[in-house]
Parts: structure tokens; C-alpha cells; sequence
């Protein structure tokens, strides 16, 4: 069945609730505030403001059981080639656990646990010397995983390392990373899957340099042997990674040793043991009690049955600070697709813009938009039950403002004045973790990875390519000598602009 025809159920839904209000879909059912949640270990999800009804639920369970979801998660966890672009298997889960008993799959896991023993045993000899300190130089994959992680789950006065990440090819970014720091202890991670990212190669000579050699850097890339010879960095200070783990499913692998260092290594295992037993709830459940499947159920309907072009997440956490730029890789770079599996064009709009912060600042900033603006954002509203700081009144005033926003963005309130009134209908699901844990958080990251899967393969298209990011990586590269003044190079505004950029270096 084309997405085009399986949409046409859902627009039919779509139209027969066009004007009901998300407080009457509540009136008229009112079990939904109950039986729309469901729960998964340490994750609790209502789906309860989403506009959408128990038939127009149905009918997107029914898509997604012509669509075979359940088959396509255990191809998933087998190591078929679902990256059918690039001829791969897209293993991140068999980092974690071992959920297949498919040869390709079990013998990942074991390579994994190898490599994982190797990553303690380097740790272990950090955890002996006098370095104090951690940079971490990665971009994309190689960094918002890690930079997520270690911000979230590093505790106050914890951790036998302060780590910092370096990305931006921005020299300014090295400067201020590196000025209050000591050569003499500090250690370096260069993190690359193919050690031929500009970004990595730059800040990683930067850093060699500082060090004053590369007796205190480590690597971790799918091309071991290309990350050593770049930057003379001694065979056992290198970590592999794989071509079946792309770099935004990397944080369970080697990559994730800038965690381990910040959080310590028994917690970086129970982050892989939380996204583990998630995995196992994607496998096990039925479409209908599947959180992952819902999820992106839920995504579809805003999207494509509703027609809106943006998402956001709003984290009543401090510490998930940075979960919005982490899924804005995730999603927007797997799902921003045009084309089918098999080249054709998509027949249905695929991701919208995601995009978020941390409340209760955001409340401040653009959450007028989202009350009174025209236009209709869905939100992944995400907070924590219980709270680890000493700060009880404090947890409690976030958490009311976390409610009260959620019921506020739906229920509106009417006015006799225009300006004081609120138009309400802002659909939104309440992501609650029990405490935020390295089992928690691994989780929920596990459950965004095979919610924005469910989305690849309710549209046809491939969620583990990303061709997109290339093209501009060339032209900069074509363009650097003409900046250098060698050669010609751009079309004529560029021309123009490399003039006014030479004209006032």
C-alpha cells in the first residue's frame, strides 16, 4: 500500500474531528486521560492531548500493521541491510544488548563487549595518572551523543575527570576550551568514523600541538589505521568503531568514552543496560502497548494528517538541557528525506523542523509563540518525577509549570478581550521519567531511535544515510584555496563575497 492511500484513512479522521477541541475529545472520552499512557520500565508516556480519537488510533495501527512494523524492527535487531542505500546493516542496538539470534547480530555484540573491555582497561590507566581533564573533539555523531550524556548524568563533585567538548571548526571554540586548562594533565579523544572530517582534523592538530605531541591523545574511528598515522597515536590508544553503527547511533559504542570518563564506567554500562531493556519492549509489545511505535504514530498524524510543519521538545529538566540539539541530528538527518528506498519521490511530507529548550526559560522566551501564534507546534513536553537536588519547593515549581503548560497549550482559555484570549488545540505528549538515571536516559534515547526508524519505514525511505551533509563539505573544500587567494572558485555572489572577505581580512 502506497503512504498516499494509507494517508487517506487518516485525512478522512482528520477531517471528521476538524473543529473538535481537544477538552471535548477528553468529555466525550474520558478513560483517554488513562488508557492513552502507557509505560515502559522507568518511561511513562500520555498520549492523552494528542488530537486524535480511538477510531483515528486505530487507523493509524492499522497502518502500521500493513506496513509490518513489528517485521521491521526484528530486521532491524537482525543485521539485515536496512541502510539499503549503502548496503548495511544498522546494528547500534547489538552495542547494547543481545536481542537476535541472527549470526551477524550476536557476533556484533561480542565485538562490541571486546571493545568495551579494552575502552575499561584505557580508563583504568587514565584513572591512574594526573590528568585531570578530558577534551573531547568530535562534530556531529561524534559529539551531541557524548556532550548529551555526560552533561546530563555528571553529578556534582562526581567524576574522576572534568571533560570537555570541542567541536566547532571555529578557532574561537578551541581558544576558550583550552585557555584554563594544563597541557601537562589534560588528555585529548579525536573521534571520527572516517578520520576525514575537516572539522576533527583541524581541532585534532590544534590539540596535538598544545599537548606538545601525541603521547596523551586517544582515538576512536571505523578507520583505526588512518587515525593513527594521521596524528602518530600508538595502535593501543586507538578504539574502533564500525560501518554498521552510524555516527548518531554511536554514543553505546567507543565513541561513548568521553561518558564513560565523565560519569564513570559502571554508569556508561548501565546507560547501555537501560537503552537494552527498551530495545527488548520494542521487540516484545504489541503495536498497540508499543511506545516507539506510538511515538511515531503520533509524528505521522501531526505531520502528514494534520499538516504541521514543526515539532518541539521542551525538556523540564535542566540537566536534558541539550536533549533538543541532540535530536534535532537524530531526527532531521534520518528522516530528511525526499526520496523513497527506491528512488522515487516520497508521496507524503516527511520530518518537520524540530527545535525546543528547557523549561522554565523557554516559557520566557518563545512560548508566546506557541499560546497565541498562529501557527500549531505539537510538543514532546519531557520532565523527571523525582529530582536529585536538595531544592524540594524548586522541583515542585517546575513541575507545576511542566503541567500547567501542557493543559494550557490545550485547553486554551476563551476572552471578551482578543489579545487576553487563547486559542488552545496545541496537541502534546508528556514524556515523565521516574528519576533521571543512566538506565532512564538510555531509555529514552533508545525509544527516539526506533520512534524516528517506525517513521523511516512508515514513509519508505532510509533512515541511516545522510548524502545531504556532503555537498557542502565539497564546495568548502573546493573553496579553500580561493580564500587563500590560489584560485577561482564559486559561482558569481559567491565571487562576490570572496572579494569582500579579502578585501577586509
Amino acid at each position: 500500500m502506497s503512504m498516499a492511500k494509507a494517508l487517506d484513512a487518516l485525512l478522512t479522521h482528520a477531517e471528521r474531528l476538524r473543529g473538535v477541541r481537544l477538552p471535548a475529545l477528553l468529555a466525550q472520552d474520558p478513560a483517554r486521560a488513562g488508557d492513552f499512557a502507557l509505560r515502559a520500565g522507568p518511561l511513562y508516556f500520555n498520549f492523552a492531548r494528542q488530537a486524535y480519537d480511538r477510531q483515528a488510533l486505530d487507523a493509524m495501527l492499522a497502518l502500521a500493521e500493513s506496513k509490518d512494523l513489528a517485521g521491521a524492527f526484528r530486521r532491524l535487531f537482525d543485521g539485515e541491510r536496512v541502510n539499503v542505500t549503502e548496503g548495511r546493516a544498522a546494528l547500534h542496538t547489538a552495542l547494547r544488548g543481545n536481542h537476535s539470534d541472527a549470526a551477524i547480530a550476536r557476533e556484533a555484540y561480542a565485538t562490541a563487549a571486546g571493545v568495551r573491555e579494552r575502552m575499561g582497561a584505557l580508563i583504568a590507566q587514565l584513572e591512574a595518572s594526573d590528568i585531570t581533564d578530558i577534551v573531547s573533539v568530535g562534530i556531529g555523531g561524534s559529539d551531541l551523543g557524548p556532550r548529551l550524556v555526560a552533561d546530563a548524568l555528571r553529578e556534582p563533585g562526581f567524576g574522576r575527570f572534568r571533560v570537555h567538548f570541542l567541536s566547532n571548526v571555529d578557532g574561537a571554540a578551541a581558544q576558550r576550551v583550552l585557555a584554563p586548562l594544563d597541557p601537562a594533565r589534560t588528555a585529548a579523544i579525536l573521534i571520527s568514523k572516517t578520520f576525514g572530517t575537516q572539522e576533527t582534523l583541524l581541532n585534532g592538530g590544534i590539540l596535538r600541538d598544545w599537548l606538545g605531541g601525541s603521547d596523551r591523545l586517544y582515538a576512536v574511528s571505523a578507520n583505526p589505521e588512518r587515525a593513527a598515522a594521521a596524528f602518530d597515536i600508538a595502535a593501543e590508544r586507538v578504539l574502533p568503531m564500525w560501518d554498521w553503527v552510524g555516527g548518531r547511533y554511536s554514543l553505546w559504542s567507543a565513541v561513548g568514552l568521553p561518558i564513560a570518563l565523565a560519569i564513570g564506567f559502571q554508569r556508561f554500562e548501565a546507560l547501555l543496560a537501560g537503552a537494552s531493556e527498551f530495545d527488548a519492549h520494542v521487540l516484545s509489545a504489541p503495536l498497540a502497548g508499543n511506545i516507539a511505535v506510538r511515538h511515531a504514530l503520533t509524528a505521522v498524524w501531526n505531520r502528514n494528517a494534520l499538516g504541521h510543519a514543526a515539532h518541539g521538545v521542551m525538556t523540564y529538566d535542566q540537566r536534558l538541557a541539550l536533549l533538543p540539539a541532540y535530536l534535532q541530528q537524530l531526527v532531521m538527518e534520518s528522516l530528511g528525506k525526499s526520496v523513497k528506498l527506491d528512488g522515487s519521490p516520497v508521496d507524503a511530507d516527511t520530518v518537520p523542523v524540530w527545535w525546543g529548550g528547557a523549561g522554565t526559560d523557554v516559557q520566557h522566551s518563545f512560548f508566546q509563540a506557541l499560546h497565541q501564534g498562529t501557527g500549531v507546534v505539537p510538543l514532546d513536553f519531557v520532565g523527571t518525577v523525582r529530582s536529585d537536588d536538595p531544592y524540594a519547593e524548586n522541583h515542585l515549581a517546575l513541575m507545576s509549570n511542566l503541567l500547567a503548560q501542557s493543559e494550557a497549550l490545550a485547553n486554551g482559555q476563551g476572552s471578551d478581550d482578543p489579545h487576553r484570549s487563547y486559542a488552545g488545540g496545541r496537541p502534546s505528549t508528556m514524556i515523565l521519567l521516574d528519576a533521571l538515571t543512566p538506565q532512564s536516559l538510555g531509555a529514552l534515547i533508545a525509544m527516539y531511535e526506533h520512534s524516528v526508524y517506525a517513521q523511516s519505514v512508515l514513509w519508505g525511505i532510509n533512515a541511516f544515510d545522510q548524502f545531504g551533509v556532503e555537498l557542502g563539505k565539497q564546495l568548502a573544500n573546493g573553496l579553500l584555496p580561493a580564500l587563500k587567494g590560489e584560485a577561482e572558485a564559486g559561482d558569481p555572489v559567491t565571487r562576490a563575497l570572496l572579494a569582500e572577505l579579502r578585501a577586509h581580512s
